[in-house]
C-alpha cells in the first residue's frame, strides 16, 4: 500500500470513530410512561353511594329518577341505589336507621313531626312549591254537587288518603279562613285508599276529596270540580317536600351534601323547563301510567323558604301533633345551596 493510499485510509477510519463517538454520546429518546400518561388525564370523581326509596306508586315526577337519568348526579360523583318503595309516614324512620340516606321529597310537615318526636334530621333543599296551576292539594267535589262554600261543608263528610299533615290540615285551614271556628269538629273524616277515593265520591259515599292532583287534571276527567287548593289557602308558601339528611350525615360529609344539593338545583331548573320530560321519565322508570302522574311546579334555585317551615310548625302546633318549641334552624339550611344569599 503505498502512502497516499494509506493516509487515505486512516482518514476514513478516523472519521468512522468520531461519528461512533457522537452519536453513542447522544441522549436516547424517552419512551411513552403509561403511568405518566394516565396522571395527566383528569381523574375520575370520587363516587359516592346514597341508599334512596324507590317511588313505585309516584303521584307526581320523581326528582331522584330524573337526575339519575340526567346524570345530574352522576357527573357530582354520587349514585344512587334504589332500595324499595317505603310510604311517606315511615321516611323519617328509615333516614335515622339508616335504611336510606337520603329522603325524597315528602311533605314538609312530616319532616317537622319527626324532628319534633326526637328525629336527628334536617331539610337541605327545596323541591316543590304550590303554584295556582301546580297546587300541592285540591279539595274536589263531583260536578253535580251544590257544596261550593266552606258553610256548605258543615256537619259534611271529607275523604282523606291519611290522617294529620296536609291531608287533613288543608280542608281545616280552608274552612277556617272562611269563618268556620273550630273545623276539625264541624266535619266528618273519613280515611280511605287513594285507589278508591275517587270512587267514593262519584258513590255519594263522601261529600269533598282531598286529592294530590291539579285542577287541570280534574278538568281532563270532567266528572269533578275542584273548589279549592292549598294556594286558595297559602299562596305559594304552603307545598313544600325538601328532601333531608341525618344531621350526623350532614356533619361527617359535608362535600357529599353540597354535591346532592348542586344535582338537585340542577334537576330542579330542568324539570321546570321540561314538565312531560319529567313526567315520562319517571313513568318509564316506574312502569307507571303517566296520566296519573301529577305535574309539578319546583321552588326555584332549590331554596327552602322559612316562612313555609314556619307555616307547617305552627299548624302541627294548632291540631296538637307536635308540642310547641321547634325552631327553624333545627327543620332546614340553605347553607349547601350554591344559589343562596343570606340576608344581613
Amino acid at each position: 500500500m503505498n502512502n497516499k493510499v494509506y493516509l487515505i485510509f486512516i482518514s476514513l477510519v478516523l472519521s468512522l470513530l468520531v461519528l461512533g463517538s457522537c452519536s453513542s454520546q447522544e441522549s436516547p429518546k424517552p419512551k411513552a410512561d403509561s403511568n405518566t400518561a394516565a396522571s395527566a388525564k383528569t381523574p375520575a370523581p370520587e363516587v359516592t353511594v346514597l341508599k334512596a326509596a324507590f317511588p313505585a306508586d309516584p303521584n307526581t315526577p320523581s326528582l331522584f329518577l330524573v337526575a339519575d337519568e340526567m346524570g345530574f348526579f352522576k357527573k357530582r360523583g354520587i349514585e344512587l341505589k334504589f332500595v324499595g318503595n317505603i310510604p311517606s309516614t315511615q321516611l323519617v324512620a328509615a333516614v335515622v336507621s339508616g335504611q336510606l340516606d337520603v329522603s325524597h321529597g315528602a311533605h314538609i310537615n312530616r319532616t317537622i313531626a319527626g324532628i319534633s318526636a326526637g328525629a336527628k334530621v334536617k331539610a337541605v333543599v327545596g323541591h316543590t312549591e304550590t303554584t295556582e296551576v301546580f297546587p300541592h292539594m285540591i279539595g274536589v267535589v263531583r260536578k253535580d254537587s251544590p257544596l261550593r262554600t266552606a258553610k256548605d261543608f258543615v256537619g259534611k263528610k271529607i275523604g282523606l288518603t291519611l290522617i294529620g299533615g296536609c291531608h287533613e290540615y288543608t280542608p281545616y285551614a280552608w274552612l277556617k279562613n272562611n269563618g268556620i271556628e273550630d273545623p276539625k269538629n264541624k266535619v266528618e273524616i273519613v280515611v280511605m285508599s287513594k285507589n278508591v277515593i275517587e270512587q267514593a265520591l262519584r258513590q255519594g259515599e263522601i261529600d269533598l276529596a282531598m286529592l294530590h292532583k291539579t285542577p287541570g287534571e280534574m278538568e281532563r276527567v270532567g266528572e269533578f270540580d275542584t273548589v279549592f287548593s292549598d294556594y286558595d289557602v297559602w299562596g305559594p308558601d304552603g307545598g313544600a317536600t325538601p328532601p333531608y339528611f341525618t344531621t350526623q350525615y350532614i356533619k361527617d360529609n359535608p362535600k357529599v351534601v353540597k354535591n346532592f344539593v348542586e344535582g338537585m338545583t340542577e334537576t330542579i331548573k330542568w324539570a321546570n323547563e321540561n314538565t312531560q320530560k319529567a313526567i315520562d321519565i319517571t313513568a318509564i322508570r316506574t312502569n307507571y301510567d303517566p296520566l296519573r302522574i301529577s305535574p309539578n311546579f319546583y321552588v326555584p334555585d332549590g331554596i327552602i323558604k322559612p316562612i313555609t317551615a314556619q307555616l307547617w310548625i305552627d299548624l302541627l302546633v294548632e291540631f296538637g301533633e307536635i308540642k310547641p318549641g321547634i325552631t327553624l334552624d333545627q327543620i332546614y339550611t340553605n347553607e349547601f345551596n350554591p344559589n343562596y344569599r343570606p340576608t344581613t
